[in-house]
């Protein structure tokens, strides 16, 4: 992903501020008004909502160059639905919605990137549709082989379970019995599908 804050200069430079979060630290609470949009420079957030059993729900994880709040930002109702919590020592880039607009419109290399991003992440969304809608852990896991080309490189299993949406256990048996069946091949934190 490019990024989006090289294309800007020494003075569009000056329409945002950046700001340092450590690991876990919370940025935005799930209700709080969205008035600018973050881009990452340097580390991860997730934007994650709590339900009432105490269990987490994880709505999106973002990565370095990655957006948050430029849905929520042109909304009629622009308050976030979870709360966005740094996965990692990460660096944020907050751009305010009327400085956006000026960004947009002088400058056309970043408006077409900011375009890119979006058209991405519209296309990530209906991955996550589409994964939700396959009832079977293994139709999850299939589909979401096929997605990154039928290899991944997870960080742990915790982690690719919530992006699957299943629970860790049913993850671990799944992988343990496709493995078994010589359907996935398993290199350390690497999964390729057969």
């Amino acid at each position: 992903m490019t990024n989006i804050l090289a294309l800007l200069n020494d003075e569009e430079r000056q329409l945002y501020k950046t700001i340092r979060l450590s690991k876990e630290e919370t940025l935005f609470h799930e209700d709080d008004l969205c008035e600018e949009i973050g881009i990452i420079v340097e580390g991860q957030v997730a934007i994650i909502s709590y339900l009432d059993d105490g269990k987490e729900m994880v709505f999106n994880r973002l990565d370095k160059g990655g957006i948050f709040g430029n849905n929520l930002i042109f909304s009629s109702s622009p308050y976030y639905k979870g709360n966005v919590i740094a996965q990692s020592e990460s660096e944020i880039a907050l751009l305010k919605k009327d400085d956006l607009f000026k960004l947009l419109e002088s400058n056309s290399d970043f408006m077409i990137e900011y375009l890119k991003i979006l058209s991405d992440q519209g296309k990530q969304l209906n991955a996550k549709i589409r994964l939700l809608s396959l009832a079977s852990a293994q139709d999850r896991f299939i589909y979401y082989m096929y997605d990154h080309k039928k290899q991944i490189t997870y960080t742990s299993l915790n982690d690719l379970a919530k992006d699957l949406y299943l629970s860790r256990e049913t993850l671990s048996r799944l992988l343990s019995r496709m493995s078994s069946e010589k359907r996935i091949k398993k290199q350390g934190k690497t999964l390729r599908l057969l």
